[in-house]
């Protein structure tokens, strides 16, 4: 039997900041990785920004304010810092830490597909055999308050429950807000989530995320929209 539980316990977050929403096209321009042992413990970052070899849009460049100039001048070849950003999850897999990702099938999809760009790789051959325990915000979130309106970003989520977001868009800022946050969903819902190791919460969120993406897909259904929603998580198949 566990001591604690999970929310009280070691956790890592991750967030990128990228050129666009399409995870198949768009690029990893910055990304933070921040670990912690415990509430209030100190927190390790690690931190990157890649040239991404293509224009930085303004519309991304708008919501995270990285231009052209900023990574031409600082950032480093893609294919160095998807390497290490894929080692870097790939050690948290092996010592078995939580890793918390808001909309995790956005972040991990878009680096696999970085991976296959640049390396001929994915993300599951750079794990070697270690699964990521994945703890996504927005699932647990939909999960625990299934007919809350609203929107669920994560500055919506920070604000309802009461997490500080300081300058939200920057990989590191959202990385360490979502990572407060798990930690406050997990103590407010303990009766709900704190009774899950790990690695069952993981697997609950792919089954509560494949029902929510289900609701969703009735409701455009439902509303005539054309919209597809992928009922996968925490990763997309490739095409």
């Amino acid at each position: 039997m566990q001591d604690s539980e999970w929310y009280e316990g070691p956790l890592a977050s991750f967030d990128t900041e990228t050129t666009g929403v399409d995870v198949e096209r768009d690029r990893i321009v910055s990304a933070a990785l921040l670990l912690q042992s415990a509430p209030g413990a100190p927190v390790e970052r690690l931190t990157w920004l890649a040239d991404p070899g293509v224009p930085i849009p303004d519309g991304a460049r708008a919501v995270h304010g990285i231009t052209d100039d900023q990574v031409r001048a600082h950032g480093r070849p893609p294919q160095q810092v998807i390497a290490e950003i894929a080692g870097a999850l790939a050690a948290q897999a092996r010592a078995g830490v939580p890793l918390v990702v808001m909309n995790a099938p956005y972040d991990l999809t878009l680096l696999d597909r970085e991976l296959r760009r640049h390396h001929q790789s994915t993300l599951a051959a750079r794990l070697a055999g270690a699964e990521l325990l994945v703890v996504d915000p927005r699932v647990l979130d939909k999960h625990v308050d299934r007919y809350r309106r609203g929107r669920r970003t994560l500055t919506d989520l920070c604000a309802h429950y009461g997490v500080a977001l300081e300058g939200a868009h920057d990989a590191g800022a959202d990385a360490w807000a979502a990572l407060q946050l798990v930690r406050v969903l997990g103590e407010r819902h303990r009766t709900a989530l704190g009774r899950f190791s790990p690695a069952e919460l993981h697997l609950r969120q792919t089954v509560w995320h494949a029902a929510q993406a289900r609701g969703l897909q009735d409701w455009f259904d439902r509303s005539g929209a054309h919209e597809q929603v992928d009922r996968s998580w925490p990763l997309r198949p490739a095409a």
